[in-house]
């Protein structure tokens, strides 16, 4: 486990007030996810040796499909990949389309030392590697020739890594924006930098200049891909990880769109070997895996990936990660582990005393309070632990905040489980109704837990 920084802390706990999954700081509060969690170590372990590979997590509500992958991005940045993480959206994201998946894909492209946008900074240290490798070589970099023999090396390099499969235009946009950068040029190399990831906003004036037209389709997407993947190699990184979260919205769609982005799922998943070095992380409900009108319904995609088990145990290793719920051992570790990272304010001005110091934290969110919190919320929610987190965590929360803001506040005598802003599932176990059923095109909403 790390430790997380100050602001780390604060996102952690700003981020579970709302209800959400941080983005930053997941490890310092994973618990209980120990195995799911090894078996994607595994994973990104064979694909820096030089694998391709596809892994789906599947779960229902309060399984924690999201916080698995965001800590995934979080373990993969530790050990030098690249990394993207990317919600599927019936509005903005149409699988089927892989212009729009790559556009995505590389918005949200990241590194550990760039959190989000990571493209041109990924082509800086590749530009950067080629220098040094041809100075150890013996080149004078103040020679007139020595940039010409920089584009050369790059472009020699991009050729043998990509077998050269890499798109033509791809090629010219990576020499133009390097003969910009080194004439000082930085917007304009910033443009096709733009172009290069997928943005359809650039100026003609800009492609003009790397004598490209049009945008990047659906059909040269993953070409495009897997140059960018092959940049992010020869930089330095180890590969690259693609969340794909939520890919049960693609059930909302219409059925000619869904059978789509199925068969483009599909693509992806036999094609992962081509790809030496990337990492797709598909996340899903068990409807989204099981059901007709989602992978069951796509034989050769539900033949490749089909979720077995035996006597109720199902291996870590098959194509789908299969995640368990919460539980109240679960809740109570997590609890433990946010009050100890609870941030204590700083002392007062006037008797340099804190209002709050961490004996305090602890007399007042006891373990005793822990336990009734855990007990409280699972009854509420009729027992069922997996919908719990959300509200559990964020309540657990709110108190903590209240003694902070509120010296006099006692946890033990004045908490009364309220649940707050309900989703469906939540709604419908507190109303004591069923969990809404599949109808049609729509399903329940899924939790980001």
């Amino acid at each position: 486990m790390s430790t997380p920084t100050p602001r780390d802390v604060e996102h952690i706990f700003e981020q579970l007030r709302k209800g959400l999954v941080p983005e930053r700081g997941l490890d310092a509060f994973a618990v209980g996810v120990e195995a799911p969690r090894g078996e994607l170590h595994r994973q990104l372990d064979l694909v820096a040796h030089g694998d391709g590979s596809t892994k789906f997590l599947r779960g229902g509500y309060g399984c924690g499909k999201t916080f698995i992958s965001r800590l995934a991005v979080h373990d993969a940045q530790s050990k030098g990949f690249a990394t993207s993480f990317v919600v599927v959206s019936d509005n903005d994201l149409k699988f089927h389309r892989f212009d729009d998946v790559y556009k995505k894909v590389l918005t949200e492209l990241g590194t550990s030392s760039c959190g989000r946008g990571a493209l041109g900074d990924i082509l800086d240290r590749w530009i950067g590697r080629v220098e040094e490798s041809l100075i150890e070589a013996g080149e004078d970099e103040d020679a007139e020739g020595f940039d010409a023999k920089v584009r050369d090396r790059l472009n020699d390099d991009l050729m043998a890594r990509t077998r050269g499969q890499a798109p033509q235009d791809f090629v010219r946009v990576i020499q133009t924006i390097f003969d910009l950068k080194q004439k000082g040029q930085v917007a304009e190399a910033g443009s096709l930098i733009s172009w290069l990831g997928g943005s359809e906003k650039v100026a003609a004036s800009a492609k003009k200049t790397a004598q490209i037209k049009g945008d990047i389709g659906s059909r040269d997407a993953l070409d495009y891909l897997r140059g960018v993947l092959e940049i992010v190699k020869a930089a330095g990184y180890a590969g690259m990880l693609i969340v794909i979260d939520e890919a049960e919205t693609i059930l909302r769609m219409r059925k000619d769109s869904r059978h789509k982005s199925l068969n483009g799922i599909r693509q992806i998943a036999d094609a992962a070997g081509a790809y030496p070095g990337l990492l797709w992380l598909f996340t899903g409900t068990k409807e989204f895996f099981d059901e007709r009108r989602g992978v069951a319904g796509l034989a050769p995609l539900h033949d490749r990936i089909r979720f077995m088990s035996r006597n109720g145990k199902a291996s870590l290793r098959q194509p789908q990660l299969a995640l368990s719920p919460f539980d109240a051992d679960r809740l109570r570790a997590v609890a433990h582990r946010l009050r100890s990272l609870y941030p204590l304010p700083k002392p007062k001005n006037d008797d340099d005393q804190p209002v709050l110091d961490r004996a305090r934290l602890e007399e007042r969110i006891s373990d005793e309070f822990i336990e009734r919190l855990v007990k409280e919320v699972t009854e509420g929610f009729k027992g069922d632990v997996g919908v719990v987190p959300r509200q559990f965590l964020r309540q657990f929360v709110e108190q903590m905040d209240l003694l902070d803001e509120n010296p006099t506040h006692d946890p033990m005598t004045s908490y009364g489980f309220q649940p707050t802003e309900l989703r469906p599932e939540e709604k419908a176990l507190l109303d004591s109704d069923p969990p809404p059923e599949d109808e049609g095109d729509d399903i329940p909403f899924e939790d980001q837990w």
